[in-house]
């Protein structure tokens, strides 16, 4: 048989462009490839469904009793679902929830981004400037919600104090329901933005200097070089920490817990915090529930729809 014939018998059989059949043995290795990743991900797997799905359930079946978390309770159907819409503690909640996010996510992102580029300089003691500004983040927000309630008492805290030798009036701050909000949103951007400043100080690091310096050469100064490059290159980060940021104030609540309670005259409750009152406060659970999946569905919209026009404006790959 000449070797043309070979060849086109070979070309018939594996056409160009198309990857060669696996054979049996190949789809055996396959199978045991999957095996083996199963087995290391199954056992994480299998827990994460556990703490996860089977309490979503027991909550879902709970919001439509009248549970007090003692007592079994009784069926009352979609009941807790309706009384939502009379509740005026629950709106104000969602209101002071928005408000907190509408107040947390710009300020964060600015702060974090601004610091970010003042660290991402050769400048001497650099790792310890860094380490400070993380500090806040990884301690504990219960405590430093204790710590913050006594640093802005209105009559024994460190900052009136200042203001009063300033010869200033003193401030309500976290007990003046005009000021809580502020005040609270405040402390939780100095606990949280250094994480931002972590990972905005990681996508400038990432920034080509030659493109940097090319940028220089051309004659770009500071801020066409921060606005055509810096800001193009960070915006999937920016995107990124506004979505972690919404979840973190969807989820708001040690903080408050251990500074304000959701007072002064419920100026600074939070949906979560609404839930945990009356679940463990009212002993209301199965209404608490109720609340709790509104807030998931809430959430999951928001977060959705936050995705879906970072991607469309080509904010994500």
């Amino acid at each position: 048989m000449s070797a043309a014939v070979v060849a086109k018998k070979t070309e018939r059989r594996d056409p160009p462009g198309r990857a060669p059949r696996r054979r049996g043995r190949g789809g055996r290795r396959g199978l045991a490839d999957q095996a083996t990743g199963w087995s290391f991900a199954g056992p994480s797997t299998l827990l994460v469904l556990g703490f996860s799905l089977l309490p979503m359930g027991w909550a879902l079946r709970l919001s439509m009793t009248d549970s007090d978390l003692v007592t079994e309770g009784q069926g009352v159907g979609l009941d807790n679902y309706r009384t939502l819409a009379d509740d005026p503690v629950f709106w104000k909640s969602i209101r002071n929830t928005l408000e907190l996010t509408a107040l947390y996510i710009p300020a964060s992102l600015l702060l974090g981004l601004v610091v970010a580029l003042l660290l991402n300089k050769p400048i001497r003691g650099i790792a310890f400037y860094r380490a400070c500004f993380l500090v806040p983040f990884v301690a504990s927000a219960a405590a430093e919600g204790l710590l913050m309630a006594f640093v802005f008492d209105k009559d024994f805290g460190a900052v009136n104090g200042l203001i009063t030798r300033a010869g200033l009036p003193a401030q309500g701050f976290l007990d003046d329901p005009s000021q809580a909000m502020f005040v609270i949103t405040g402390i939780f951007v100095w606990t949280q933005f250094g994480f931002n400043v972590v990972i905005y100080l990681a996508a400038l690091q990432d920034i080509s200097p030659e493109v940097l310096e090319a940028a220089a050469i051309d004659g770009a100064g500071r801020w066409r070089t921060f606005r055509h490059i810096i800001i193009p290159s960070v915006r999937p980060i920016s995107l990124f920490l506004a979505v972690w940021g919404l979840i973190d104030c969807l989820q708001f609540f040690d903080l408050l817990l251990t500074s304000t309670k959701g007072g002064p005259v419920n100026s600074t409750i939070t949906i979560v915090y609404y839930v945990w009152q009356l679940a463990f406060e009212y002993f209301t659970a199965g209404y608490g529930a109720a609340v709790a999946y509104a807030l998931f569905a809430g959430s999951l919209v928001a977060i959705v729809i936050g995705l879906l026009f970072g991607r469309r404006k080509g904010f994500l790959l």
